[in-house]
């Protein structure tokens, strides 16, 4: 087609194969589209074309896409709220006409139904990190970490020390929103048994949400490019990390476990283990 449709927050440029989504930035522009920034969605991951009528003189067109074609709206879940919808191009009434024009040739174009396969879609790109409530999560492509905050993070969590998971032993993510109540990241492991059972705050593969940890626009890319990571067993386009650990955080875990120590939580023999495997990171 090689036509250019622009609504509000974005623009959508057709071609022979794809439909190319430029999300525009600014105040009003939802954040996860401004994490998004630019995504080719191919005609064979799409199933339907919805045209409506939307709120204050709108119409919405919207492109439904195929179960398991994009990794991004597998993790979502059906999470997303309206406003955040990224295959969704809202206009003003006086294009209804253009908009209806280009949900028709669209409709004549899609060939495909049913569950995809393979991801289509192609998947936010590593490295990915946000802060959640109890700890940082990061993703470089091959594997998951997380680093508790000792103002959040369960007794638990802090026993075990940070966490790291190969994508290769896990089979999948559990997203839930930061925007409901109980919201988490949970990873699923091949092989945890009855440890997915436990509350995301007990956990050791999960981190939880809290208001202003974890928001939609930093978790739900992350969950997406693990998930993409795990459905393909390959790695993303990584950026090596660190090797060395800032003294002052080790510092400041050695005081927060001594402050457990104290309190009866770690007994003497996991203190002094803990403390040396913190020490060993300078």
């Amino acid at each position: 087609m090689g036509d250019v449709l622009a609504g509000f927050h974005a623009v959508w440029e057709f071609e022979s194969d794809s439909v190319l989504i430029r999300y525009e930035r600014g105040i009003r522009t939802p954040k996860l589209f401004q994490a998004l920034g630019e995504r080719r969605i191919p005609l064979s991951a799409l199933e339907e074309v919805i045209l409506t009528t939307g709120k204050r003189g709108t119409v919405a067109l919207r492109l439904r896409p195929r179960p398991g074609a994009d990794p991004l709206m597998e993790a979502a879940a059906g999470q997303l709220r309206e406003g955040s919808d990224p295959y969704r191009l809202v206009l003003p009434a006086e294009r209804s006409t253009l908009a209806e024009y280009y949900a028709d040739e669209l409709k004549g174009l899609l060939t495909e139904s049913g569950p995809a396969d393979r991801y289509l879609v192609t998947a936010p790109e590593a490295p990915l990190q946000f802060k959640a409530y109890d700890g940082k999560a990061s993703f470089d492509g091959t594997s998951v970490r997380f680093r508790w905050s000792w103002t959040g993070a369960s007794s638990a969590k802090w026993k075990a020390g940070d966490q790291s998971f190969a994508v290769t032993d896990l089979s999948g993510v559990e997203w839930r929103s930061p925007e409901v109540f109980e919201g988490h990241l949970r990873l699923l492991r091949r092989s945890a048994g009855s440890a997915e059972s436990a509350q995301p705050d007990q956990d050791l593969a999960s981190v939880v949400f809290g208001l202003g940890y974890g928001p939609v626009h930093e978790s739900l890319p992350f969950a997406a490019a693990v998930l993409a990571a795990v459905r393909t067993r390959g790695p993303v386009p990584a950026v090596p990390a660190p090797s060395r650990r800032d003294p002052a955080d080790i510092a400041e875990r050695i005081r927060h476990l001594g402050e457990l120590h104290q309190a009866g939580l770690v007994t003497d023999e996991e203190f002094s283990s803990k403390k040396a495997e913190l020490l060993a990171e300078l």
